[in-house]
């Protein structure tokens, strides 16, 4: 069953259009991928279905709810979280505190307790802490809580963004490129993270341009061109549609990889 549905989504910037009538849904439990040619509309994409931009038209679902036009915070406190292509990280606080700013929407603030250091603000940090090393712990940074951000390498700061999403408990998680820039072996493993999260429940949403790990972790693709969707389905029917193929290596380079495959 669909947690998240998009409905012919579409927007414009200065009369171009960017994103043009694109709709699909990701079910619990699964990996959906968004892939494409650069410049195809797929973090702009992402930027509408996580309320950063309004939609010109559309509709947008999570469990049959209609969310249209709802701002990030707003989603976020209905259980969407995202990680962004350039890393967005504290480099002078702690992989712990970083995580812990994710966690704000769960708290329940209160100034004056917070103010006078009660008990009872004492026991909301507390529990974001034990949250936020639980978060730690499960994409294998535990043994980082303390370090800060600035010294954790390249393959870490993609898996502590995606600590800092776990944290706030999501059932619907928009990765944007989680593996751009990593090494074989941090591939590997953000890959091997992004399958346990989704067999948890998550429907996860995945930006990215690694198609061995796309084609290795997706139950489902969707893919665009020009801000348009050219086809969606399985991972085999995608491989080998020929309008997927012409749209990554063009009507020449297309023409001579089927050539190429038939020999």
């Amino acid at each position: 069953m669909s947690v998240l549905a998009i409905e012919n989504f579409g927007i414009s910037f200065g009369g171009l259009r960017a994103v043009d009538g694109v709709g699909f849904e990701a079910a619990g439990g699964e990996v959906t991928s968004i892939i494409g040619p650069n410049g195809a509309g797929k973090t702009t994409l992402f930027n509408l279905i996580s309320g950063i931009y309004p939609a010109d038209t559309g509709r947008a679902t999570i469990d049959g709810t209609d969310v249209t036009g709802l701002p990030p915070h707003r989603l976020a406190e209905r259980g969407m979280a995202r990680t962004f292509q350039n890393l967005q990280v504290f480099p002078q606080m702690t992989a712990e505190d970083n995580v812990m700013a994710g966690r704000h929407l769960k708290e329940r603030p209160n100034f004056l307790a917070d103010l006078l250091g009660l008990p009872s603000s004492r026991r909301e940090t507390d529990k974001s802490r034990e949250a936020s090393r639980a978060a730690l712990k499960r994409v294998g940074l535990g043994d980082r809580a303390g370090r800060l951000a600035s010294e954790l390498s390249y393959g870490q700061l993609k898996r502590l963004e995606i600590a800092r999403a776990l944290v706030m408990d999501c059932r619907i998680l928009l990765l944007d490129e989680p593996a751009a820039g990593c090494n074989a072996v941090e591939t590997r493993e953000i890959d091997d993270l992004v399958q346990e999260i989704a067999a948890e429940g998550a429907a996860v949403v995945l930006i990215e341009h690694d198609m061995r790990m796309v084609m290795r972790i997706s139950s489902h693709i969707v893919v665009l061109d020009q801000g348009r969707k050219i086809a969606e389905g399985r991972p085999e029917d995608i491989r080998e549609n020929p309008r997927v193929i012409e749209a990554y290596l063009g009507a020449h380079g297309a023409a001579e990889a089927r050539a190429a495959h038939a020999s």
